[in-house]
């Protein structure tokens, strides 16, 4: 655990003490080897479920490759903000580098916390540099709009979970994951512990976004900076799914009676969203909105809490975590070039950008979760578990699938196929670094397919 944590901390005089010349080189280089020694969390040879830095402190097979996942996305998210920073003065680069190191720093300890409470301070204190990278960095006015949506959603949503956390701590003397995992008390249906379970779970499904209380996401995607996109979609949204899986043991036997409202709104949301994406004409837009209708799956999986769903929930984080990070970062790399994140403006760059036309066919085939992918591999878990669960999901599931391979070609082809605008004629050709970019998320999703127990969590 420190030989991930003291390096990240040292990243901190890296960014402020470097060379004007070398702060992205050193920075890049020296996340990346953080990255790399991450990989060493995958590697499980105990009897026990969890591997201990210290009392508060752990890791086991869940948060692991939701940690590796945190790791890898710290030197990507400085790659992709290379090119929009370097006409920034240097101490807002260096201010820029510090906020990304502060958020792994936090985001590491949200998932490896055993304690509830030290879990609830790290969930809550990635809020922070976030806001401050949307509402700073984004590209357009709305940014402080979309800012004052993401920080109330939020907040408002969690606040009642640190109610639940203060009673549980006062009724049974400890909130370490370690203990709370073994059934302690019986919740019975009394009016005060229904609400007591709602407090637990809100906090997680705004986060998610459950279908619903999912207005913030859109409006933050948007605005974003590059960076900010990255870390909202394939980090942000998993602390939601993650926070559910650990509290969610503790709350049965309620789920049992409470859950429907919440998976009809979970199941509803996959093909309203989806078909939302159908009418977006905003290309960033419509990749957050399929944000929401894979996370909806999600949702609907971790709720019915069976084995299978557990590993599928686990398995599609992973992977849309890898995808739809790089989906921006190729909305990205046409925004960097055209100003317009219309999808109209953007027809036929495939015949001028033909290497970035290959990646967006690779990615969205990934996005619509084709073989190999683990994409795939999470949706079928999901929907098997949800159709044993109740055969009348399948009729919705399916539609899902259906409307998600229907957005993601509709992307496909209105961004890269048709006659080529004559504004487009004189753009810069790709560079090496982008290219780098999306390959680095892309070969790691399609290696994980070859060892698929890394991201099926508890249930190896």
């Amino acid at each position: 655990m420190l030989k991930i944590i003291i390096p990240t901390i040292m990243l901190f005089p890296i960014s402020w003490l470097a060379p004007k010349n070398w702060l992205w080189t050193s920075s890049i280089v020296s996340s990346l080897l953080i990255a790399t020694t991450s990989l060493f969390w995958f590697k499980w040879n105990l009897e026990v479920g969890w591997e201990f830095s210290n009392l508060y402190l752990g890791v086991d097979p869940l948060s692991s490759p939701l940690l590796t996942l945190t790791c890898w996305l710290l030197p990507l998210m400085l790659l992709a903000s290379q090119n929009h920073l370097n006409k920034e003065p240097q101490p807002r680069q260096r201010t820029f580098i510090t906020l990304l190191i502060s958020l792994q720093l936090f985001l590491i300890t949200a998932f490896s916390a055993t304690e509830m409470i030290m879990f609830y301070i790290a969930f809550e204190a990635t809020l922070i540099p976030t806001l401050i990278i949307i509402t700073r960095w984004g590209n357009q006015a709305e940014r402080l709009n979309a800012g004052t949506y993401f920080l109330f959603y939020t907040l408002m949503g969690s606040l009642p979970l640190l109610i639940a956390l203060l009673t549980l701590q006062k009724d049974l003397g400890t909130l370490s994951m370690l203990i709370l995992q073994y059934p302690q008390t019986h919740n019975t249906l009394t009016w005060a512990n229904k609400f007591w379970w709602i407090a637990c779970l809100i906090a997680f499904l705004v986060k998610m976004p459950l279908y619903g209380v999912h207005l913030w996401l859109p409006k933050a995607h948007v605005e974003a900076p590059i960076a900010g996109s990255m870390i909202l979609a394939a980090i942000l949204l998993k602390l939601g799914g993650y926070g559910m899986m650990r509290v969610i043991i503790m709350l049965n036997p309620l789920t049992k009676e409470m859950i429907y409202p919440f998976l009809i709104l979970a199941i509803w949301g996959i093909i309203m969203t989806s078909s939302i994406c159908l009418r977006q004409t905003d290309l960033k837009s419509l990749i957050a909105y399929s944000s929401v209708s894979h996370m909806g799956l999600v949702a609907a999986a971790i709720l019915i809490q069976t084995p299978w769903s557990f590993a599928g929930a686990t398995a599609l984080m992973i992977a849309h975590g890898l995808i739809s990070s790089a989906l921006f970062c190729l909305a990205n790399t046409n925004y960097e070039r055209t100003h317009s994140r219309t999808l109209l403006l953007t027809r036929g760059m495939q015949i001028i950008l033909p290497l970035m036309g290959t990646s967006w066919f690779l990615i969205n085939l990934a996005n619509l979760a084709l073989p190999p992918t683990p994409n795939l591999m999470g949706e079928l878990l999901i929907i098997t578990s949800l159709f044993k669960w109740s055969h009348w999901t399948i009729l919705t599931t399916g539609l899902g699938v259906l409307l998600t391979a229907s957005y993601s070609l509709y992307m496909f082809t209105m961004t890269q196929r048709g006659p080529t605008p004559q504004h487009l004629l004189f753009i810069n050709p790709t560079h090496t670094r982008e290219h780098l970019l999306i390959y680095l998320h892309l070969i790691p999703a399609l290696l994980l397919i070859l060892k698929p127990e890394l991201i099926l969590g508890w249930t190896t």
